[in-house]
């Protein structure tokens, strides 16, 4: 595929999509085919009180992240009669479940207005339903001055399953994030097997807190044969195939940003972009406005 800020940049679904009746309103959603690529399959409803939505997992690993309200799951895999805490995602720390192959699942909406989003990718082993509590997300701070962004994880490298990768990034109005510029599109070891960089596939799913807001995302390569700017709004996804893809959000405008990741490993491994790598040297303290979320505010969690 040749990709472009026109197919790289997924816009909501104006007003929802109620073809499922009863399974609530579509907000984004992309296939790996439609991406062009191997792995990933993301979609994101909102369900109001009472409503159900329903997936098998089939020959694919899936993680569903409650991005805002209640539930309850039922799955061949366990039941879990109460599920999320946040009202979204600005309020607090996230809930997540993951499913193997070959799972089912039914989620119903305890709340009005929730939502979550599922993503899906291809697997061969099985591995343990887990549910991931705000107890069990780990809060890190990364960068410096205004490169400083908030990351929460929710199916981090070395979680038990086989591909996935889900973290949540969190960016104060005015500031950069994903910074340095990174890469992840090859896959390297060092000499004792480690690896250096993974090839990935990568997601965005962005939220911004007050409407109007939104946020600036690059992606390019080295050659330039990709160099595509985006300007994603609340509810876009942004595809990153391959290349390196910084992150600006406006300022006045804190930005959410929902990464689900997969490839050939279970890792975030990348290199930074050369031209840019010597900003960390510069850095010599963080903006004090993160985190911006913590687990002291999740509601009832």
């Amino acid at each position: 595929m040749k990709y472009s800020s026109e197919n790289m940049l997924i816009k909501p679904v104006v007003g929802g999509d109620s073809a499922d009746s009863g399974q609530g309103d579509v907000i984004a959603s992309v296939t790996a085919e439609q991406a062009g690529w191997d792995y990933l399959n993301c979609e994101v409803r909102r369900l109001a009180t009472g409503d159900t939505w329903s997936q098998q997992t089939d020959d694919h690993e899936l993680g569903l992240v409650i991005l805002g309200g209640i539930c309850s799951i039922e799955s061949n895999r366990g039941q879990w009669p109460h599920v999320g805490a946040r009202p979204n995602v600005f309020a607090g720390m996230p809930y997540g479940l993951y499913l193997p192959p070959q799972s089912n699942l039914t989620v119903t909406a305890l709340t009005d207005g929730f939502e979550a989003a599922a993503c899906s990718v291809p697997a061969e082993r099985d591995h343990p339903a887990q549910l991931v509590t705000p107890a069990h997300s780990q809060i890190e701070v990364r960068g410096g001055h205004n490169a400083t962004r908030q990351i929460n994880t929710i199916f981090p490298p070395g979680f038990d399953c086989q591909r996935l990768v889900a973290v949540e990034v969190y960016t104060p109005g005015g500031n950069w994030s994903s910074y340095p510029p990174h890469k992840h599109d090859v896959h390297r070891e060092d000499d004792q097997g480690n690896v250096i960089e993974a090839d990935l596939e990568e997601i965005y799913y962005y939220k911004i807190d007050k409407p109007n807001g939104y946020a600036i995302q690059r992606v390019y390569n080295d050659d330039r044969s990709l160099d595509a700017v985006m300007v994603p709004h609340n509810n876009c996804m942004v595809l990153v195939p391959y290349g390196y893809h910084p992150v600006s959000a406006a300022y006045g405008y804190n930005c959410y940003y929902l990464n689900f990741l997969a490839g050939s490993a279970q890792s975030l491994a990348n290199s930074d972009d050369p031209d840019y790598a010597w900003t960390k040297e510069t850095w010599t303290g963080q903006d004090p406005r993160i985190p911006l979320v913590n687990h002291g505010m999740t509601p009832g969690a």
